[in-house]
């Protein structure tokens, strides 16, 4: 079976996701940017799920380490995020950083399931 790692910071996003994706996958959590790369190097998932807003560690700059690491960087990467939508009025980081990120895909908060299942099969090779 193949295996997900998914961090996010809202709870409940987490609950909810985790529980859609165990019908097909194995799921693990993590809840920032920093206790995401531990998990990614001890896990050695199949794909990232990875929300940009987080407190500890923004998701750009753990897409950006992940990038960086020779262990990780095979890995394929979704950034999934209401980051387009909140914008500048409710977070520090530039509208910019996301164009200058590594991530195989980009996909808006809130997504459909079907659409999450389609874009994942993708990324996962399915």
């Amino acid at each position: 079976m193949k295996k997900i790692l998914l961090v996010d910071d809202d709870k409940d996003f987490v609950e909810s996701t985790r529980t859609l994706l165990e019908e097909k996958y194995e799921v693990v959590v993590a809840y920032d940017g920093n206790e995401g790369i531990a998990k990614a190097r001890e896990e050695k998932p199949d794909l990232i799920i990875l929300d940009v807003i987080m407190p500890v560690e923004d998701g750009f700059t753990a897409a950006d380490e992940i990038a960086g690491d020779d262990e990780l960087k095979a890995i394929p990467l979704m950034l999934l995020t209401s980051f387009g939508s909140r914008m500048t009025k409710e977070t520090e980081i530039p509208r910019s950083r996301g164009m200058e990120v590594s991530a195989d895909d980009y996909v808006e908060k809130p997504v459909d399931p079907e659409v999450l299942f389609e874009r994942v099969k993708k990324l996962i090779g399915e």
